[in-house]
């Protein structure tokens, strides 16, 4: 059986600021900062062999942190990106148009096909996000990965193993710096193939972050 675990990255400035960041970019906070560190020390004695990250900085900053903690090297996959949401990224999420905020919406709601403008649909993130996913099954064997990503990537990665459509309502909250845990295995009473064991687990971070005590 390989397990695969999952950690969103840490608080980010943009996050604080309820700012759209997509596939644009913006530095940890020292709550970010502090929150991979709480990462790497529930992760250090798991017998983790490989951090692999989105080659976004949020991304790598956190990884690079867990990765110390764990005698790691970092390796880059593009495909781990959060999702381009196109020509809302960088803009405030409390300044957008009726027509703008339908476009967001429709990312989360339910429809089918929503995708704002020169974004991507959910369904494109969730395939490439399972071909990372799937990459780890070329690793040696006995090899225990961590892939660090982001919250709309995860989001739909671990809901399209547990069945439901890419474009579902989403649901399932994944904190900065959360850990979930997904399990590649054959079982009597569960589907063959990616299983999901754990989501969203936040039991080692002391505090939340800035954007999650925000309405």
């Amino acid at each position: 059986m390989l397990q695969v675990y999952l950690v969103r990255h840490g608080e980010t400035v943009w996050n604080a600021a309820r700012r759209i960041q997509g596939q644009s970019d913006s530095a940890l906070t020292a709550k970010g900062e502090h929150q991979a560190k709480q990462v790497g020390e529930r992760v250090k004695t798991l017998g983790i062999t490989h951090v692999i990250c989105s080659d976004l900085g949020r991304t790598q900053r956190t990884a690079e942190i867990i990765a110390d903690a764990c005698g790691c090297s970092v390796t880059l996959d593009p495909r781990l990106r959060e999702l381009n949401m196109g020509v809302l990224e960088q803009r405030p999420l409390d300044g957008l148009s009726e027509e703008e905020e339908r476009w967001r919406k429709a990312l989360v709601d339910g429809t089918e096909g929503g995708r704002i403008p020169q974004g991507e649909s959910m369904t494109e993130l969730a395939t490439r996000m399972h071909a990372a996913l799937n990459a780890c099954l070329d690793l040696p064997a006995g090899s225990r990965p961590l892939l660090v990503s982001h919250g709309m990537a995860l989001g739909a990665l671990v809901s399209t193993i547990l069945g439901l459509p890419a474009h579902a309502e989403r649901r399932l909250r994944l904190r900065n710096c959360s850990i979930s845990r997904v399990d590649h295995q054959q079982s009597a009473w569960l589907a063959e193939g990616w299983i999901v064991e754990t989501a969203g687990d936040v039991s080692h971070l002391d505090a939340p972050a800035l954007d999650e005590l925000q309405r």
